[in-house]
């Protein structure tokens, strides 16, 4: 069932697909030949010449589609995700047919002296058309699958083991987006007191031992383990067992707890070795967001250099004080580094408390510093650290050390969020922890962050920055 299903929803994706990279190679020969957006040195060449290489696209494009695994389709998957695997997938695709263009050819022209070759404009339009006919095409498709299952169509329904706070947690996530398609049946838990209980609204179902009988009498179609890991005997007691049933299985670590971020396989002289302090930001990621950091940072200035000047001016203007505040932070690997804001508090704001938290309406700051604190454009000259290399766009907000000596010792794994460059905006930030809030939340959030790093899901941080601004929590 589970298959029929998967094969099912990536069979809707191949032929819209197909449709539309269908569509979109008559879309590029229209721009190019019929709108002219470029204008063309010599007359139109003849379409059926063109049609030649339609059997082509049809089948390399799907091949390489195929490849990149965009068949392989994961309720929940993020837009920009799989927005950059479409793009990846078209460039690699257009560089196939760019190839086979040297080869297919159609017959030379009559009195023609040069052979015929295909339109190089022709080729880039066919991966612009694409990339936008079949995201179009992929965003309708998943509105449609979405507001099918908020219907109560083609739900998979699934089984929590664990009825603690790791099972309550997932569950509620779960709940709270009906649109992906999960149907939460119930928890089974080895708790006895739990049994015949209702949690979350949802019943627990017995214990693990019955696990089989529970999953042929409600149809499971996934299980979500949800034990603290110190139950590791127990999870493999549980994963023997249900490899007889036709079932998924997700594991879902304590994540606040046990963060040991993406692992990484290692050979030492032949021996397997999982370095659990592995980061995906090392190497090429590293450097794309590097690069990405000096772009938007610079490109930032300069846009901004009208408007700098002028928010210093006003809060010289105040209280005849300094414009900037170098506040000592600690960043990449522990190392402490000098944070510029503009100043929104008065002159030694500190000298009588000593380093203390921000609250609302704070009565250290000043009348233009509460206007720049609650809009945030406090923070912009992060942005001179952020192309210094100090910082980076999106990442943890970074802590003074003397909070950080004390949140150490409190909570666990805290120092692995100095695995990365600190950032301006980050994950936790966009969710609303920021400011004088949970400094367990936000750690959960930045540890989310680093195990999960991609371009995309910086894109989609600075995306939701933007659109929802950074005035709320901001003390």
């Amino acid at each position: 069932m589970i298959r029929q299903r998967h094969f099912q929803t990536a069979s809707l994706y191949f032929v819209g697909d197909l449709v539309a990279t269908l569509g979109a190679f008559f879309l590029a020969w229209w721009l190019r030949f019929d709108l002219q957006i470029v204008p063309l040195t010599k007359n139109a060449p003849a379409f059926d010449w063109y049609l030649l290489l339609l059997p082509f696209v049809l089948v390399i494009w799907p091949i390489v589609f195929y490849f990149h695994g965009l068949y392989q389709v994961r309720r929940g998957q993020s837009h920009i995700e799989e927005f950059f695997s479409l793009v990846t997938a078209h460039a690699l695709a257009t560089l196939i047919l760019s190839g086979l263009t040297t080869f297919v050819r159609p017959p030379k022209e009559p009195g023609s002296i040069e052979p015929f070759t295909y339109s190089r404009v022709f080729l880039v339009l066919i991966f612009v058309s694409g990339v936008a006919c079949v995201a179009s095409e992929r965003l309708a498709l998943r509105s449609y699958l979405r507001a099918r299952r908020r219907a109560g169509h083609n739900l998979r329904r699934i089984l929590v083991v664990g009825a603690g706070d790791i099972g309550l947690d997932i569950t509620q996530k779960i709940l709270a987006h009906r649109e992906l398609g999960f149907e939460v049946i119930g928890f089974v838990d080895d708790d006895e007191t739990l049994h015949d209980r209702q949690l979350a609204g949802l019943p627990v179902l017995g214990g693990t031992d019955g696990l089989s009988n529970v999953i042929e009498e409600h149809q499971i179609d996934q299980l979500m383990i949800a034990l603290p890991l110190e139950a590791h005997r127990k999870i493999t007691e549980i994963l023997h067992e249900v490899e007889k049933e036709c079932v998924e299985v997700r594991l879902v670590p304590n994540l606040l707890q046990y963060a040991y971020l993406r692992a990484g396989l290692e050979d030492l002289d032949g021996t397997p070795v999982i370095n659990l302090s592995h980061v995906p930001l090392e190497g090429w990621q590293s450097l794309a967001k590097r690069g990405m950091d000096i772009a938007i940072s610079s490109s930032a200035l300069l846009a901004l250099a009208p408007f700098l000047p002028v928010i210093s001016f006003l809060i010289w203007l105040e209280d005849r004080g300094p414009v900037f505040y170098r506040q000592e932070r600690m960043g990449l690997d522990g190392r402490p580094f000098r944070m510029i804001k503009f100043r929104s508090m008065r002159v030694n704001a500190e000298s009588s408390t000593g380093p203390i938290w921000a609250t609302k309406d704070d009565p250290r700051r000043t009348r233009l510093g509460s206007f720049l604190r609650r809009t945030s454009l406090d923070e912009l000259p992060q942005l001179w650290n952020v192309f210094l290399g100090e910082m980076s766009i999106v990442g943890p907000r970074p802590e003074r050390p003397t909070f950080v000596n004390e949140f150490k010792h409190k909570i666990p794994n805290y120092m692995m969020r100095h695995r990365v460059k600190s950032g301006i905006t980050g994950w936790a930030q966009v969710h609303g922890w920021r400011g004088n809030t949970s400094i367990r939340k936000r750690i959960q959030y930045d540890l989310y962050y680093i195990d999960n790093w991609t371009l995309g899901l910086d894109l989609k941080i600075l995306w939701m920055t933007l659109r929802h601004g950074w005035v709320k929590n901001a003390y």
